[in-house]
């Protein structure tokens, strides 16, 4: 845990300095510079274009974490395969798109016929958004994350937010702005080849040749197989949106968009974790250590709970008074329980722990075929039932039923073919500390008018009540017996 802890916070603190960045530019600097149907062909175009990306990488990405064990003598030749593996898949999903334009064209016609102006933008995304998930999962490898995870979560946010002043110094148009998304994903791809070749981690080699009998074939087979449930996970995150969009309109889409964006930061720990924990589960799985996949199954479920919840409450207690600062408020603030209904699917997420990785990473990784098939069509369905009913709310809750059932699944087969299980007795503490905070806030909202001092007062008591509830219900001991352990030597 050691390891992953240390990678972990620095991925963490990337992805909060990026929260504080998205806050900034989904909060405020949107609404102020653009008008709702403008930010629903912002986040459009981004959502679609990173809808693409697990099928044009063909499921690469795991497949590097999962093989390269196998092939470190190799290492560089296969970096550059994997690179070519998905490149020709770009090309093959690009294939396939343009032969469904028209379908495409006729889906957003009626409602978001801007969209289709911006077609381009979203190839050019995924070209250089594919290219980047290898590099990063290449970085994964060495368990180098925390810099990768920089590019991702600050500098893209950075650039956005840049790209969105010029155009409120109207230095350039609304079609240029758009234009001008593709070129952040580029700049971000560029500067992890910079990174990549100061770490001398990228090198491109074609000795193909030089791999064990077999092993193409199986990585080839593992990674189309994964790529099954890396596309199950990007459909909850993208669809959604996607299809409010389609069937409701762009200013729905704004709406939902900055609700989502506030409720996205709950599985930032879990993210950072997950990419820190890929390679030890495949090394653990390489040689046979199921106990240690045990061990860790628990105290990442431990660990992401204790984080995420309070988040999570950090966030409900005081969304009033977010959407307070939001320009334009008494639009947006309709999303406030789309910010419920994802939260709470996220928290589900976190709840189950690694199963994801562990399916992916062990002999049964064939079953996310089942997995994922559930998923869509249950993620597709339901936001086809519910939106027409509830709007942006239904989207929300669709995504929230959609994770029950996606990790529900998962579990229950990890549970029967591996015996496995992330749930424990500090697991009941948490959400029995969750179940009281959830009733003291419905008693005690709105005793103080929305603002500044609102939001430190909640979170001062907050973070009282939750540091108390875990000495109190002796969550964690053993981490927080190191933890203390750890301070008292930089105090000696």
């Amino acid at each position: 845990m050691k390891q992953i802890a240390k990678q972990s916070i620095l991925t963490t603190l990337s992805s909060y300095l990026g929260v504080l960045i998205g806050y900034f530019n989904v909060l405020w600097l949107l609404p102020y510079a653009l008008q709702p149907e403008q930010i629903g062909i912002f986040r459009t175009i981004q959502d679609m274009g990173l809808l693409f990306v697990p099928f044009a990488q063909l499921g690469v990405g795991n497949g590097i974490t999962r093989f390269y064990p196998k092939v470190k003598e190799n290492q560089f030749s296969f970096f550059t395969l994997s690179l070519v593996i998905a490149i020709i898949g770009f090309v093959v999903v690009m294939a396939i798109f343009f032969l469904f334009k028209d379908l495409i064209i006729d889906t957003f016609a009626k409602n978001s016929p801007e969209v289709i102006d911006f077609l381009a933008v979203v190839i050019l995304i995924t070209l250089f958004a594919v290219l980047n998930s290898i590099l990063d999962s290449f970085c994964r490898s060495f368990l180098k994350v925390a810099v990768p995870a920089f590019f991702r979560e600050v500098v893209l946010r950075l650039l956005s937010a840049v790209l969105i002043l010029i155009y409120l110094i109207k230095w350039i148009d609304f079609n240029q702005m758009m234009w001008g998304l593709a070129g952040i994903y580029f700049l971000a791809l560029l500067g992890m080849i910079v990174y990549m070749i100061q770490e001398k981690i990228f090198q491109l080699r074609f000795r193909f040749k030089a791999f064990p009998s077999g092993l193409l074939s199986d990585f080839m087979k593992f990674s189309l197989i994964t790529l099954l449930a890396t596309t199950g996970s990007m459909l909850i995150m993208k669809i959604d949106s996607l299809m409010v969009t389609a069937m409701i309109g762009l200013d729905a889409n704004a709406i939902y968009t900055i609700a989502f964006s506030i409720a996205v930061v709950i599985e930032m720990p879990r993210r950072a974790i997950s990419q820190v924990v890929m390679p030890i589960v495949s090394e653990h799985f390489e040689k046979g250590e199921i106990s240690k996949i045990d061990k860790l199954y628990k105290e990442v479920a431990v660990h992401q709970l204790l984080l995420c919840s309070f988040i999570f409450f950090a966030i409900w207690m005081n969304i009033d008074s977010l959407y307070h600062y939001v320009p334009n408020n008494a639009v947006y603030e309709m999303g406030k329980w789309v910010v419920l209904w994802i939260g709470l699917g996220k928290l589900t997420d976190v709840l189950f722990s690694i199963n994801s990785e562990i399916i992916v990473f062990s002999k049964h990784y064939v079953f996310n075929i089942t997995a994922t098939l559930i998923m869509s069509i249950a993620v597709i369905v339901l936001n086809m039932l519910l939106i027409p009913i509830f709007g942006i709310n239904g989207a929300a809750m669709a995504s929230f039923m959609a994770m029950i059932i996606f990790n529900l699944v998962k579990f229950l087969y990890i549970r029967q073919r591996l015996q496995l299980n992330p749930f424990s007795i500090d697991i009941l503490k948490i959400l029995g500390l969750s179940g009281l905070l959830w009733i003291m806030h419905y008693f005690s909202a709105g005793l103080m008018p929305n603002g500044f001092w609102s939001i430190v007062v909640n979170i001062l008591l907050l973070t009282a009540m939750y540091v108390g509830g875990i000495f109190l219900l002796d969550i964690a001991k053993p981490n927080r017996d190191r933890l203390m352990k750890k301070i008292k030597e930089v105090r000696s």
